[in-house]
C-alpha cells in the first residue's frame, strides 16, 4: 500500500468524519481518479510533436496515454475533424496515489516562484483542476531531451458532494493551497 493510502485510512478519514459528522465510514469523500491532459496545438502543422508529448506523459505517469482527436473542424486553426491534437491519461488505484504523492512532495515545490496552488480551482461538484505551465517540474523529464516546454491540465476527481468537503480532503492529503 502507498504512503498516501495508509495516511487516508489512518488520519484523513477519521478527521473528515469528525469535521463533517459522518455516520458511516463510507460517507467520507475520497479521490476516485486523476486525469492528466496535454493539448498539443502544434500537432496540426507537425504531427511528430504529438509523439514527444505522448512519450513525456508516459514517462511522468507510467501509463500509455490516449491520443485525443478534434471533435469538429475549425477553419481558422486549419483543424479538421478527427485530427490528433492532444493526449490524456486517466490514473486510478495505485498509480493514482503514486502520481499524487509525486505531485505534492516533489513536482509542485519545484515550480518557480511557488506560493501555493489556487484554492478557486474547484468546479462546484468537488473536483479540482490544476494547470501546470511546464513538464520540467517532474523528476522523470530530462531537461536536455525536451524540445518544447508544454503545460498540462491535472484534474483530481473526488467523491465529495461539494467543494468544501473536497478542499478539506485535498488539504489533509497535503496539497499546498495558497492562503488568500
Amino acid at each position: 500500500m502507498n504512503r498516501l493510502q495508509t495516511k487516508y485510512k489512518d488520519e484523513i478519514m477519521p478527521a473528515l468524519q469528525a469535521k463533517f459528522n459522518y455516520t458511516s465510514v463510507m460517507e467520507s469523500p475520497k479521490i476516485s481518479k486523476i486525469v492528466i491532459n496535454i493539448g498539443v496545438g502544434d500537432a496540426v502543422a507537425n504531427p511528430k510533436v504529438l509523439d514527444d508529448a505522448v512519450a513525456e506523459l508516459t514517462q511522468i505517469t507510467g501509463q500509455k496515454p490516449l491520443v485525443t482527436k478534434a471533435k469538429k473542424s475549425i477553419a481558422s486553426f486549419k483543424l479538421r475533424e478527427g485530427m490528433a491534437i492532444g493526449c490524456k491519461v486517466t490514473l486510478r488505484g495505485e498509480r493514482m496515489y503514486q502520481f499524487l504523492d509525486k505531485l505534492i512532495t516533489i513536482a509542485l515545490p519545484r515550480v518557480r516562484d511557488f506560493r501555493g496552488i489556487n484554492p478557486k480551482g474547484f468546479d462546484g461538484r468537488g473536483n479540482y483542476t490544476l494547470g501546470v505551465k511546464e513538464q520540467l517540474i517532474f523528476p522523470e523529464i530530462n531537461y536536455d531531451k525536451i524540445n518544447k516546454i508544454r503545460g498540462m491540465d491535472i484534474v483530481i476527481v473526488t467523491t465529495a458532494k461539494n467543494d468544501q468537503e473536497a478542499f478539506e480532503l485535498l488539504k489533509l492529503y497535503g496539497m499546498p493551497f495558497r492562503k488568500n
